[in-house]
C-alpha cells in the first residue's frame, strides 16, 4: 500500500498501449480492425471485492466470479481487505459486493479498506481508470438500509470512478431475498461489461449446462503414508495476538447454566482460561469463537457421500495463483474437514442447488434442483428452505441420488466454511485475571420440520463439559463496538435486557474494580425466579453502592413490564443524569422491536422532564448519537 493514495505504483499498467490497433478514448474499445493479440486478451480481467459477515456477499461475489469466468473473463474474487488497495489504482474493471453490518458499519473483512478509500489525501482523480459497479446486501428493517453501499458508490464516484450502472441496494425482507434485486442487475451488468469487452472472436457464453472446473482438486494420500506427529484437533499456540488465522485454544473451566431448569430458555454463563494467550480485552469487546460440528452430523453427512472419515488428502488449487484455505491444514483427513470447515447446518443458498443439479443423475431430483437454482423457483426455495430453517445436510438427504454422485473435488465449492460466532464479552480482568466469560442463549426453536432447529455454535458450547477432561475452544479477541467513558467520573446509563446484559456486566466489573460509581443499570428479562442472571452480583453491588439497578420481569404480574417502561418511570433521574451529569447511555440486546421502544423511550423522558418539543428530543438524543453519548449494539 503506498503512504499516501496520490503516489503511483510502479509495474506495468494493465491498460491497452496504442501499438494494439485499438482506439483508446477514455477506456480501451475494440475497433473492427482491431486483433485479439495476448495485450487484449489480458485486458479482459475483473476483479470482484467482497465484504461480506455472514457469507451472503461472499456467496453473491462467487457468483458473480462464476458468470464471468462463462464470458471468458480472468476473474479473481477476493475479500477486500486481502487486496492490495494501491494496486486499486491500476485495475479497469471492479465489481463491490457488500453488506452493511450492525449500525451501518462496514463488515470486518473491509474495515482497512474502509479507511483507506475515506482518506483526505486520496486526489479527485486516483480512480478515472476505474470502471466500477456496486452491489449492496441489507436489511431494511434497519434505519441504516445498505448504507455502506450506498456511501461506497458515492465515494468511488467523488474519486473519479466511472461507474457502469447505478448501486444495487439487495433487501433481505424481500420475499425472493436479495436475489430480486441481483437477477436483473447482473443480467444489465453484462450487457454493459461485454460491449465494453466482446467475447474473443469464435468463443461463446459457456452454458449454465456446463460445470465449470472445481476450485481446488483433492487428492487421496495411500493409506499407508507416514502420518505428521501434530495432532490436527489442537490449534497451535499463537506466536502473535490470537487471531481468526491462529485462534488460541482456551480451556472451558465452567459452564454453569444461569436459568432454572423449568424456564424454555438454556442460557450459560461459561468461563474460559486464557492464560498465556496474550490476549487482552475491556468492556465492549467481543470473542470471536469457532465452532465445529457435532459427531452426529458429520458421521451421516460421510454416510451420505460414502465417504471415508479417515482418509487423509491434499488440496490443490485448479488455477495458478488461488491461495489454498488458510485454516485447513495440509495433509488433513475428510473427518477434520467436515468436523471443522464445512458448514453443513447453514441453510443452503441457491448456488447450492446449482451446483448440486449438476452431478445429478435422477431426472425427477435434478429437475427439482434445478428449479429451485432458477430465478422463477426462488420463491419454491424460500418455502422449502429460509422458512423452515432447513440445514444442508437436511437437503443432502431430500436428495440421495445426487448427494451421492458428488465429487469430492466439489466438496469445497458446494458447502461454505464454518463461520466464527461473535458473543459480547460478559467479564473483567480487573475483576477475573487470566479468564474470560460470555453469557450464552442455547438457540433452539420449532419450525414446521419435525427436528427443533439448533444454533451450532450455542448448542456446541452448550454440549461442553469441563469435568469430562481437558475441553477447549478456539478463540480470538475483536475490539467491540462500544466504547464506554474515558473520564471515570462520567455516570453510565446501561440498558440490557436478556443476554443484552453481557457488555455490562464486563463494564461494571471493570468499573467497580476501579473503584467508580454512578452505575445505572436497566435489566428485563421474563421472571425474577427463572431468568434474573447474575442475581445475587448485581444485589451485592446495590447493597455496596456501586450500582443503582431497575428490573423489568415482563411476565411476574398481568400486564407486560418492560426495560422501556421503567426508563419513562424513573424519567428525572434520567434527565438529571444527563444533563447535569454528562452521564452516557448504553444500549444492548435483540434488534427487533426493543431498540425502537427504547428510543421512544427516552424521547419521552427528553420532552417530559427537559421540556423539548417531540422534534426537539428527536433531534437532541441524534446530537448524543454523534458524539457517541449514545451508544447501541443490537443483533437480530
Amino acid at each position: 500500500m503506498t503512504s499516501s493514495g496520490g503516489e503511483t505504483v510502479s509495474g506495468e499498467s494493465r491498460r491497452l498501449s496504442l501499438d494494439d490497433d485499438v482506439s483508446v478514448s477514455g477506456r480501451a474499445v475494440v475497433t473492427s480492425e482491431a486483433g485479439w493479440g495476448p495485450s487484449m486478451m489480458a485486458e479482459r480481467g475483473l476483479l470482484v471485492l467482497f465484504g461480506s459477515q455472514t457469507g451472503t456477499a461472499q456467496d453473491t461475489a462467487e457468483r458473480v466470479g462464476r458468470e464471468a469466468q462463462r464470458r471468458h473473463l480472468r476473474c479473481r474474487v477476493e475479500a477486500l481487505d486481502s487486496c492490495d488497495l494501491a494496486n486499486l489504482i491500476r485495475e479497469p474493471l471492479v465489481v463491490f459486493v457488500c453488506a452493511t453490518t450492525g449500525q451501518g458499519d462496514p463488515p470486518d473483512n473491509m474495515k482497512m479498506f474502509w479507511r483507506f478509500l475515506f482518506r483526505k489525501s486520496l486526489p479527485a482523480s486516483s480512480l478515472c481508470q476505474l470502471d466500477y459497479a456496486v452491489l449492496g446486501l441489507g436489511d431494511s428493517s434497519y434505519p441504516k438500509f445498505n448504507f455502506i453501499a450506498k456511501k461506497l458508490h458515492k465515494r468511488l464516484l467523488q474519486l473519479g470512478g466511472n461507474p457502469l450502472l447505478p448501486v444495487a441496494l439487495g433487501d433481505d425482507q424481500h420475499e425472493l431475498g436479495p436475489d430480486a434485486v441481483v437477477d436483473p442487475w447482473l443480467v444489465a451488468l453484462w450487457d454493459k461489461i461485454l460491449a465494453l469487452y466482446p467475447l474473443p472472436p469464435g468463443l461463446e457464453i459457456i452454458s449454465p449446462d456446463v460445470r465449470l472446473p472445481p476450485k481446488y482438486t483433492l487428492h487421496y494420500l495411500p493409506e499407508d503414508s507416514p502420518h505428521p506427529e501434530s495432532d490436527l484437533l489442537q490449534p497451535a499456540a499463537p506466536r502473535a495476538a490470537p487471531c481468526e488465522l491462529h485462534p488460541f485454544a482456551a480451556r472451558v473451566v465452567s459452564n454453569q447454566r444461569v436459568t432454572a431448569q423449568s424456564h424454555f430458555q438454556d442460557v450459560r454463563l461459561i468461563e474460559f482460561d486464557i492464560a498465556g494467550s496474550g490476549i487482552t480485552f475491556s468492556a465492549g469487546d467481543v470473542v470471536m469463537i469457532q465452532p465445529q460440528n457435532c459427531p452426529e452430523d458429520v458421521q451421516q453427512f460421510c454416510q451420505l457421500l460414502r465417504l471415508e472419515p479417515h482418509r487423509r488428502f491434499v488440496l490443490e488449487p485448479t488455477e495458478p495463483g488461488t491461495s489454498l484455505p488458510p485454516l485447513l491444514p495440509q495433509p488433513c483427513t475428510i473427518q477434520y474437514l467436515v468436523t471443522h470447515y464445512l458448514d453443513i447446518s447453514c441453510v443452503p443458498r441457491r448456488s447450492f442447488f446449482e451446483l448440486l443439479a449438476s452431478f445429478s443423475t435422477n431426472e425427477l431430483e435434478r429437475e427439482k434442483l434445478q428449479e429451485f437454482s432458477s430465478a422463477q423457483g426462488q420463491e419454491e426455495l424460500y418455502g422449502y428452505c429460509n422458512r423452515p430453517r432447513r440445514t444442508t445436510l437436511e437437503a443432502l438427504w431430500d436428495f440421495p441420488h445426487s448427494t451421492c454422485a458428488i465429487p469430492a473435488d466439489y466438496l469445497l465449492d458446494l458447502i461454505p466454511r464454518i463461520r466464527p460466532r461473535a458473543f459480547s464479552i460478559a467479564s473483567s480482568l480487573l475483576a477475573h485475571p487470566e479468564r474470560m466469560q460470555i453469557l450464552v442463549a442455547v438457540v433452539r426453536y420449532k419450525t414446521r420440520l419435525s427436528k427443533p432447529r439448533r444454533g451450532l455454535c450455542s448448542t456446541w458450547l452448550a454440549s461442553l463439559n469441563p469435568e469430562q477432561g481437558d475441553v477447549r475452544v478456539p478463540l480470538w479477541v475483536k475490539k467491540g463496538g462500544m466504547k464506554f467513558p474515558a473520564d471515570p467520573a462520567t455516570p453510565v446509563i446501561m440498558i440490557g435486557p436478556g443476554t443484552g446484559v453481557a457488555p455490562f456486566r464486563a463494564a461494571i466489573q471493570e468499573r467497580v474494580a476501579l473503584g467508580l460509581r454512578g452505575n445505572c443499570l436497566f435489566f428485563g428479562c421474563r421472571h425474577q425466579s427463572k431468568d434474573f442472571y447474575c442475581q445475587t452480583e448485581w444485589e451485592e453491588l446495590v447493597t455496596k453502592g456501586f450500582l443503582t439497578l431497575f428490573t423489568a420481569f415482563s411476565r411476574d404480574q398481568e400486564e407486560k413490564v418492560y426495560v422501556q417502561h421503567r426508563i419513562r418511570e424513573n424519567g428525572k433521574l434520567v434527565w438529571e443524569l444527563l444533563n447535569s451529569e454528562n452521564a452516557h447511555i448504553y444500549l444492548a440486546g435483540n434488534a427487533k422491536e426493543m431498540p425502537a421502544a427504547v428510543v421512544e423511550a427516552l424521547q419521552s423522558v427528553l420532552q417530559l422532564e427537559g421540556g423539548l418539543s417531540p422534534l426537539e428530543a428527536e433531534e437532541h438524543l441524534t446530537a448524543l448519537e454523534r458524539s457517541r453519548r449514545f451508544q447501541s449494539e443490537t443483533w437480530s
